[in-house]
């Protein structure tokens, strides 16, 4: 059987509670789009997490690794199965559970390209009628000016992923600085009509039938990632919208 192992540095600030955090997190729920932990191992000097084997590595290296490609359905299903466990970490357990990381690196797949989010380490849990304050920055997280910790921060972090996903731009990049962000480049250029900011490899491999599709997810992307939490879509609604988007998108192959 082969696993994959994360050894804790217990040199780095806050990692035993992490390794806490990770453990309640991830011992209490099972699912399908959920890296499993089988064990644990924990001391004074050592602690790690023995985890199902994921062989197809992150979605981070398909993306960004020049010798793998994601065709459009393979992109469409990695983001219905991230949006699956979101919504099982929100809803289905008696302690909502906040990821607080959600990003391409902490999206694995499996041997059928099957995704699954792991790294739990910063994860919240929620309790019933809990506000919690967030004082340390996170790259992927959208607080807004309160700072306020609630499920809408994974939502905000859904909505940049999928763009990413379908862009192959990264948040970080270079280009995106002060008030240029990767949302208001993906809303500045669907306000102008057009979808070149999508993979030129997708582009390049489908026609019209992709244009819609594409428009579509990139603003339901800008929904799940608007700035005022209210304003963000329920990840239910997401799942169920994209996979309509992808069905109208079969249907369009089907009739060229």
């Amino acid at each position: 059987m082969e696993v994959a192992v994360k050894v804790f540095n217990l040199q780095t600030k806050g990692s035993f509670r992490s390794f806490d955090v990770e453990c309640e997190a991830m011992f209490n729920i099972v699912h399908r789009n959920l890296v499993k932990v089988i064990t644990c191992f924990s001391n004074v000097d050592f602690k790690a997490l023995v985890l199902d084997f994921m062989p197809k590595g992150s979605l981070e290296k398909w993306l960004h690794s020049g010798n793998y490609f994601l065709d459009f359905l393979q992109r469409a299903d990695i983001m219905v199965d991230v949006e699956t466990a979101l919504e099982h970490l929100h809803t289905r357990h008696p302690t909502p559970i906040i990821h607080c990381d959600i990003k391409p690196s902490n999206i694995l797949l499996d041997d059928d390209m099957v995704a699954r989010v792991g790294d739990f380490g910063i994860a919240k849990l929620l309790k019933e009628g809990d506000v919690m304050k967030q004082s340390m920055t996170l790259a992927t997280i959208h607080f807004g000016s309160a700072g306020i910790v609630s499920i809408n921060c994974d939502v905000y972090s859904y909505g940049i992923v999928l763009i990413e996903t379908f862009t192959k731009k990264k948040p970080t990049d270079e280009m995106f600085a002060e008030e240029m962000t990767i949302r208001h480049w993906t809303k500045r250029s669907l306000s102008r009509g057009t979808i070149d900011i999508a993979d030129v490899n997708l582009l390049r491999k489908y026609d019209k039938c992709f244009v819609v599709s594409i428009s579509s997810i990139l603003e339901l992307a800008l929904d799940c990632s608007a700035e005022l939490p209210e304003e963000r879509r329920d990840m239910k609604d997401v799942v169920t919208e994209l996979k309509k988007i992808k069905q109208r998108f079969l249907n369009g192959i089907e009739h060229v």
